[in-house]
């Protein structure tokens, strides 16, 4: 399946002209999440014993005001940097990456593609699969990948019909799930999932520093239901 029409915009296949307004989605949609993970980073116990002892120390050495204040600023630039490290990076992999050639990297492989959701022109949504590299013995699944909409375009059913477009094209090729991995703080992702129909299949770190900060990943599957019904 090619094409998925709604109303107000319509989903096809990526062509080599969308890629500025591709990335640009894509980044712009992963550096959202900064405020939130560091938010997020702001309630770990670990965080307040930092904001609270530290300035407590130096107060009591130096009984100096200014150097707690000082203290406290530059503390809050660290959990800054460090709640936006892990999300910087992975945009920087990403563009380096599959990223780097969209239609090398997904519409010329068999059984993988990569949809931009159009309105008035203009590019706003994207999502992208490819055959799952590890899949669960016995199946054969595709794997979701950069789902993302423009912040001007969202409520209006966007990425519901981008993860339709990618669940019509993995019955179409004959797979027998979908399955995808998202982060805990995107709860939007999370929320959309979840009401879609996916199943939750467990949780992991991507690296220590997302250990350190308490950000999860989430794993879901989508067993289609062509494929259970030849199970039954």
């Amino acid at each position: 399946m090619q094409s998925f029409s709604m109303a107000s915009f319509h989903i096809r296949l990526f062509q080599e002209r969308d890629y500025k307004q591709v990335v640009d989605i894509f980044s712009r949609g992963m550096e959202e999440h900064i405020p939130v993970a560091f938010r997020h980073l702001l309630t770990l116990p670990r965080t307040l014993l930092l904001l609270g002892g530290v300035p407590l120390a130096i107060v009591l050495v130096s009984g100096s005001w200014l150097l707690v204040v000082i203290c406290i600023f530059f503390l809050l630039l660290f959990l800054w940097l460090l709640a936006s490290k892990p999300w910087k990076n992975y945009v920087s992999t990403c563009l380096h990456t599959d990223m780097a050639d969209i239609t090398k990297s997904y519409l010329s492989v068999r059984g993988s593609g990569f949809w931009v959701a159009e309105s008035a022109g203009q590019v706003v949504g994207t999502v992208a699969a490819l055959p799952a590299k590890n899949p669960s013995l016995g199946r054969k699944q595709l794997e979701l990948f950069r789902l993302s909409v423009s912040s001007q375009h969202r409520g209006q059913g966007i990425a519901k019909a981008l993860v339709r477009t990618v669940l019509q094209f993995a019955r179409d090729q004959g797979y027998t799930d979908v399955v995808l991995t998202t982060g805990l703080l995107q709860q939007g992702a999370v929320t959309l999932y979840y009401s879609m129909g996916f199943q939750k299949t467990g949780e992991s770190f991507m690296n220590t520093l997302m250990w350190l900060t308490d950000v999860s990943l989430i794993h879901f599957i989508y067993p289609l239901p062509s494929a259970q019904e030849h199970e039954l």
